[in-house]
């Protein structure tokens, strides 16, 4: 790892030996953003060209600053989910709408710089599943009507699902028949055209012909030319909580996605992403596009695999492909006003649906049923509630059933009354004691969730004969408070029962979480052993001693607590 970091830092900041590689990359990954970018604009409410200039602002400085080099950001689904949500919510107020824009990217910046990225990644694979297909389900939705030629009254999911039958009852038939060709080209265009033409951008091309020659289907209309206004972004004391709930759910969602397509990117190209660089390049280049006027953006999947499967290696090609974005914006926005919504609207469901867990879903009969049922709930949260409280709902329920798992574990590591002894002295020491010395050990960490439940174990197997009671705790490196309580009602609990506690193995880590939460006052020093044979020598001769009738041996035996 050493290694690696430092190969990172020796490396040059603009890599120019794959350059040939990188402007095909770069230039094929902006083709195929084109059509994506005027789509996502469209759907987010803010209009096609401020998906346009997302992908421009977002794709160039998340490149430039990032710490992916094959990357390509822009607008991606998960993104314009949110982003129309909350434009919807400020009632399109740009000062509001782009002030939330230009927080998320400084919330993001300061994610990288306080080093979080690593721990933003720590969602797990079912919520990661559930939240993305949930976003599918809501992309494919808000859609549907549009290819019917209707407009769905309203933001959100259920407005959308709710105008569907009247668009299948009353369709524009211009609308839809484009909206279908669209569906079957983006669906079927065979992979080795893509090499050449994308699909969608295939699509774009004959969906705006058909409808330019065949009127009645509803068009995108006048598209601002040029650069775009810089946007003041401002709130109020009433509206600032609404502003800062909407830019900490766009920059989350953006520094999930971005680091989830930087993990692909790695993958694919045997390299290893900066994961706090991304989130600094990821955040300048969402402040950037606020400032202007821009939907936010992340690193994007689709385009990202583009530009590595056709040369795409370093920086340089994620810079590019918001060059040529650029120079479309400035010399052919007027022409993007003849493109019909049911083209945009056919690339969008081509869009959720490659978004929706496929792969997962078909399989995931065959693995654990819990993470199938976490996943579908946080599907249905995100498309029924809201992303936030769905991821949110997911990782806690996610964290409360690993601990769950590992107090479980533990508990069977515990290995009570059944202990691995590891020397035939062992076996011939507690064969003497008939019984009278119950060993436990420890078979590992022991947490919060384990806590509960020893003080109950230990109970149950201690007999009434019962002398003396060994902890071995060789292989405890740590413990947390809850732990540590258990550890003191297990010494404590044995004590006024007048049996002798010998601990063994307690490293100076432990020894000092018990002694500062004051947890070893039932623990004598002279009843704790470095070695486990010493503990069972003299927790076997008290006992024995006792039943005698005589004194402990002097050496090595337990004085009574």
């Amino acid at each position: 790892m050493a290694n690696t970091d430092a190969a990172l830092k020796r490396a040059p900041y603009f890599d120019t030996s794959n350059l040939r590689g990188d402007i095909y990359g770069g230039l094929t990954a902006g083709v195929v953003a084109l059509p994506l970018a005027l789509a996502f604009g469209e759907a987010s409410g803010a209009g096609p060209i401020a998906g346009l200039w997302g992908a421009i602002f977002v794709g160039f400085f998340a490149a430039l600053f990032g710490g992916t080099g094959s990357q390509v950001s822009g607008p991606t689904g998960p993104m314009v989910v949110v982003f129309a949500g909350v434009f919807a919510s400020l009632t399109g107020n740009p000062a509001l709408v782009f002030a939330a824009v230009v927080l998320a990217g400084i919330l993001q910046i300061l994610f990288g710089v306080f080093k979080l990225g690593q721990y933003i990644r720590l969602v797990p694979y079912p919520v990661v599943s559930g939240f993305m297909s949930g976003i599918g389900v809501i992309i494919i939705a808000l859609q549907l009507s549009r290819l019917f030629g209707h407009e769905p009254d309203g933001g959100g999911t259920i407005p959308a699902l709710t105008a569907i039958p009247g668009a299948v009852i009353d369709p524009n038939w211009t609308a839809l028949i484009i909206g279908l060709i669209t569906l079957g080209m983006v669906f079927t265009w065979p992979k080795s055209w893509g090499r050449f033409v994308p699909g969608p951008l295939a699509a774009l091309v004959v969906g705006t012909l058909i409808g330019y020659f065949f009127k009645g289907a509803p068009i995108l209309g006048d598209i601002p030319t040029g650069f775009p206004s810089f946007v003041v972004p401002s709130f109020t004391q009433d509206t600032f909580l609404i502003v800062l709930e909407a830019a900490f759910i766009l920059a989350v969602l953006g520094a999930i996605d971005s680091l989830l397509t930087s993990l692909v990117a790695d993958n694919m190209t045997r390299t290893r992403h900066n994961s706090d660089r991304e989130l600094i390049g990821q955040g300048i280049g969402n402040t950037v596009a606020g400032f202007f006027g821009a939907i936010p953006g992340a690193g994007a999947t689709m385009r990202t695999v583009v530009n590595i499967r056709t040369g795409g290696q370093t920086r340089i090609s994620g810079m590019l492909h918001a060059v040529l974005l650029f120079a479309v914006v400035v010399s052919l926005a007027p022409l993007a006003s003849q493109i019909p919504h049911a083209v945009l609207a056919g690339i969008l469901v081509k869009v959720g649906y490659d978004i929706l867990d496929i792969s997962y879903l078909k399989r995931a009969h065959k693995g654990p049923r819990w993470d199938l049922g976490l996943m579908v709930l946080v599907l249905g949260l995100t498309v029924f509630v809201d992303l936030i409280t769905a991821v949110a709902v997911g990782v806690i329920l996610a964290a409360l059933a690993f601990v769950k798992k590992m107090a479980d574990d533990q508990l069977t590591h515990f290995r009570v009354g059944d202990p691995k002894l590891e020397t035939p002295e062992e076996h011939e020491l507690l064969a003497r004691a008939k019984n009278r010395v119950m060993l436990f050990d420890f078979g590992g960490p022991l947490s919060f969730g384990a806590a509960a439940d020893l003080g109950h174990h230990v109970r149950e197997r201690v007999k009434e004969h019962t002398g003396a009671v060994v902890l071995d705790f060789s292989r405890v490196p740590f413990l947390d408070v809850s732990a540590a309580r258990a550890v003191e009602t297990i010494a404590c609990d044995a004590r006024q029962s007048g049996r002798t506690v010998y601990v063994t193995g307690m490293s100076e880590k432990v020894k000092s979480v018990l002694a500062g939460l004051n947890a070893d006052h039932c623990l004598p020093s002279d009843t704790q052993y470095k070695t486990r044979i010493e503990a069972l020598r003299a927790a076997v001769a008290e006992v024995t001693s006792a039943d005698a009738g005589g004194e402990p041996a002097p050496t090595g035996a337990a004085q009574p607590v």
